[in-house]
């Protein structure tokens, strides 16, 4: 770290710049207040902030899926728009009601847990939500460079560059942010209303000349007849290739993280923003209505007008199945204008991604003490996610097809994750038919995660490497900050008020006490101990400070003390804190603050082994008390003629 000798370097200076304004970011978390109703724009301009990542998988899904399925793709597909109306919507719906300014089904899931097995929970979903953003990111730059090396101006010039390509494309997108990146609603109307466009001229050609030529449907119905037999071994088999075709459900998670952009009602308040709740769930319904139209009419055009050997890859409708058909119906023209557009929005979901994992892990990761100093600055996160972007496209050499499996998963995982929170969500309102069905629609995707993770390992090992690196990196990073003072703000009842007033017209003397009993002897019998110990006077006064552990995961919090007296003789400050040292170390801090007079407080040593002391302090927030209080107090005021004093006897 940088000291007042040592200026920092203007590299660095660059580098950790705005790392006051990412923490305002934080301060957007599940426990800040939005922004005001009136702010925000109509929800239909909204809907296409999420359609950069959920309208553009039409990019590559048809390929995709008829890849996966065959001549079943059109079946395969149909099968996935009734999960996505029947299941992941209803689910999201209710997670918009929950969560109304843009937390998502994590923090629900935050929400219901506590302590460290639901830290561990959310760092596990973390993990995969990392994954899930990161492979969108070099998912869709591989997907753009597949357009861009496929085009028949370009594939003689670029052909064998697709892996350098998808590089560039990544470094261009890193550059930007490093300069600074600003989410532009206007950018994204134009680009999906550009794209949609596009795509039902394509449309509407394909099935022009699925409808002309006749022969196409027999020939396909027939083929399917000879393949599976009936229209149960055909459902049968589209159900088992379902997993494969989950790239298809993306964009739910991105569709509730904006729901502070939408416009809400006058009325709204921030307890309830009953019109940002409505027309969210318009967005999520118009997006997932829209979605369904495509896909199923793309599958049923690709799979009919384009040979089943060009899907494979090295064939030219591998990851570009409508650019395909656009330039093959449409003329190079066309098909190139096509091309461009897909160019653009891939590259602009793959920045709204990039965006979501900047907002994403501050959100959490410094409310549990668990990131470096410097992960709350965009630049170094930046240069952090380029660098495993490179990393993840050098391992799957740039192939759409390849991390289909690892964005797949990261999806799944996320949506099962949001059907389990509202179904406890419907159990806890004892909302029984709700609650039953979420059951069911649970139990469906986490029947599709466990098949997509047995059949395409490559997205749980990529999440396993996040959820390592994550919880590896936050718990190195908490124990580093262990010293840090983290009580935001100190509240006192009038009756604790009346205690420091009383005590501070002398020396101010606290005694730390541990509550047991509480009964007289354990008060009578702590002062004559101190009094031993330190030598101290039989006229000198004290006031018990006593500290409760809530939830020792906490990092940081407020700290509510309250004022009572005990047996008509001793006064006690009672605190509750996630850390005992901290807790005490705060109140030392604000009663100099409030008094102007230096404060002294009073322990015993703590028995027993100091490693393992120090240990019970880390996971459970006492244990070291004393020198730990010592340390808070020592990192937080500098003076030491100003720090309050710390005896132990």
């Amino acid at each position: 770290m940088a000291t007042t000798d040592h200026p920092p370097s203007r590299l660095r200076a660059w580098m950790l710049e705005g790392l006051s304004d990412m923490g305002k970011g934080v301060q957007q978390a599940p426990h800040a207040a939005p922004e005001p109703p009136h702010q925000g724009q109509r929800w239909w301009r909204v809907m296409c902030l999420t359609g950069v990542d959920y309208f553009s998988t039409l990019g590559y899904q048809p390929g995709i899926a008829a890849l996966a399925a065959g001549l079943l793709s059109p079946v395969a597909t149909l099968v996935l728009v009734l999960v996505t109306l029947a299941g992941a919507l209803p689910v999201y719906r209710r997670v918009a009601e929950e969560s109304p300014h843009g937390q998502g089904s994590i923090a629900m899931l935050e929400r219901l847990l506590s302590f460290w097995q639901g830290k561990l929970f959310v760092l596990t979903l973390l993990g995969f939500a990392a994954t899930d953003f990161l492979i969108t990111i070099t998912l869709s730059a591989a997907d753009a460079s597949t357009h861009l090396v496929e085009n028949p101006h370009l594939t003689s010039a670029l052909h064998d560059h697709q892996l350098l390509i998808t590089l560039i494309l990544l470094a261009l997108l890193g550059a930007v942010f490093l300069k600074g990146f600003l989410e532009a609603i206007g950018v994204a109307v134009v680009l999906v209303g550009v794209y949609l466009a596009l795509n039902v001229v394509v449309v509407i050609t394909g099935l022009w000349h699925v409808a002309t030529a006749g022969h196409l449907v027999t020939d396909w119905t027939g083929a399917l007849t000879t393949q599976h037999g009936n229209v149960f071994a055909m459902v049968g088999v589209a159900l088992l290739v379902f997993p494969k075709l989950a790239l298809g459900l993306s964009g739910f998670e991105t569709g509730v993280a904006v729901m502070p952009h939408v416009q809400g009602d006058p009325g709204d308040t921030e307890e309830r923003p009953a019109g940002r709740i409505r027309d969210t769930k318009k967005l999520l319904t118009t997006a997932a209505l829209i979605m369904s139209c495509f896909l199923i009419a793309t599958s049923l055009i690709t799979t009919l007008l384009i040979p089943e050997h060009e899907f494979q890859p090295g064939g030219k409708a591998n990851g570009r199945a409508l650019a395909y058909l656009a330039h093959d119906y449409l003329g190079n023209a066309f098909g190139t204008v096509y091309d461009v557009s897909t160019i653009a929005i891939l590259w602009f979901a793959g920045a709204s991604a990039m965006a979501g994992l900047l907002n994403l892990m501050p959100r959490y990761l410094p409310r549990y003490g668990m990131a470096p100093h410097w992960a709350g600055a965009v630049r170094p996160m930046v240069l952090v996610f380029t660098l495993i972007g490179f990393l993840v496209t050098w391992i799957f050499d740039a192939d759409v097809d390849k991390q289909g499996g690892a964005y797949a998963t990261g999806v799944l995982v996320l949506i099962s994750s949001a059907a389990i929170a509202v179904t406890i969500a419907a159990r806890k309102a004892g909302q029984r038919h709700w609650t039953i069905a979420f059951a069911v629609i649970s139990a469906v995707f986490l029947y599709t995660t466990v098949a997509n993770v047995i059949e395409r390992p490559d997205g749980v090992k990529i999440g396993a490497c996040f959820i390592v690196g994550i919880i590896v990196v936050s718990l190195l990073s908490r124990l580093a900050r262990a010293f840090e003072l983290r009580v935001t703000s100190v509240t006192m009842d009038p009756m604790a008020e009346r205690f420091v007033r009383d005590i501070a017209s002398r020396r101010i003397r606290f005694i730390a006490n541990k509550p047991g009993r509480r009964d007289k002897a354990e008060y009578h019998d702590k002062i004559e101990q101190i009094r031993a110990d330190n030598e101290i006077p039989g006229t000198e006064d004290f006031v018990f400070v006593e500290v409760t552990v809530t939830d020792p995961s906490e990092f940081e919090a407020d700290l509510k003390v309250r004022g009572e007296v005990l047996h008509d003789r001793y006064r006690v400050l009672s605190l509750e804190s996630s850390s005992v040292p901290n807790a005490l170390a705060a109140l030392l801090l604000e009663v100099r603050r409030t008094t102007g007079r230096i404060p002294h407080i009073y322990f015993e040593w703590t028995e027993g082994n100091p490693y393992r002391n120090f240990l019970r302090f880390f996971l459970f927030g006492q244990g070291e008390v004393a020198p730990v209080t010592r340390e808070v107090l020592r990192e937080a005021e500098p003076d030491r003629a100003k720090r309050p004093r710390v005896h132990t006897g």
